[in-house]
């Protein structure tokens, strides 16, 4: 979904010449379409991650009613811990060999694909934690839309926003986009949650870190169930 420069600018409640300063500073990547700016929400999520932006509760919905729920696309994904490898491509690329792909998938693909994406930016988003993706997200027909988290040790300079190195690290498989914009907005909200976040930052069991999904999830659907109109 791309939105203009009168968009983004409501949608984060800030001024549109500071929007276009925030697009020549790199702080937030446009594409120049037709002599405007156009932006993607996938980058308004991972701005309003890695920088503590308060943004409207629209952006990060994307309604898609076939999608799974993140506790179970976590349960598809599957949870990693493995040694850390010396930088963020030897880690990616060892992230890769563990996903869940269909035996036709090219994986040395997705490894480029990701590598290329850091290359514009780093997707850590603070606190030790990332979310590698790219804006043509990894579209695999056939394969079930996943989640898999990985928590690596030592953690690894990933260049994010606060000079954290990263040691938790969150990667999407999807079979269309629009599912890949679902689970990417419902997970960069709830990274937010201060409660999920410490359960990643002290290593918890795979079943604690599945049960704050759940909690959080279930707020979500508390909120949505408050501010959906009565008929």
């Amino acid at each position: 979904m791309h939105l203009n420069v009168r968009e983004v600018s409501r949608l984060l409640q800030v001024s549109e010449r500071r929007i276009n300063g925030w697009i020549r500073r790199g702080i937030l990547r446009a594409d120049l379409v037709n002599h405007q700016y156009q932006l993607h929400r996938s980058d308004l999520l991972e701005l309003a991650s890695s920088r503590g932006v308060d943004v409207q509760a629209e952006v990060f919905e994307s309604p898609e009613p076939h999608a799974p729920l993140l506790v179970d696309a976590l349960r598809a994904g599957g949870f990693f811990r493995a040694p850390s490898g010396a930088d963020k491509p030897t880690v990616l690329r060892g992230i890769v060999d563990t996903l869940p792909l269909p035996s036709k998938a090219d994986r040395e693909v997705v490894v480029d694909l990701l590598l290329a994406r850091e290359a514009m930016g780093s997707t850590g988003i603070g606190e030790g934690i990332a979310i590698p993706h790219v804006r043509r997200p990894i579209l695999l027909s056939g394969s079930p839309a996943a989640i898999s988290l990985h928590l690596v040790e030592p953690p690894v300079d990933f260049g994010a926003p606060d000079d954290k190195p990263v040691f938790a690290i969150f990667l999407i498989v999807s079979p269309t986009a629009r599912m890949h914009l679902h689970l990417l907005s419902r997970l960069s909200f709830a990274l937010h949650d201060s409660g999920l976040r410490a359960a990643l930052t002290r290593r918890a069991p795979s079943d604690e870190v599945i049960a704050e999904f759940r909690r959080v999830e279930d707020a979500i659907r508390r909120r949505a169930c408050k501010s959906a109109p009565q008929s």
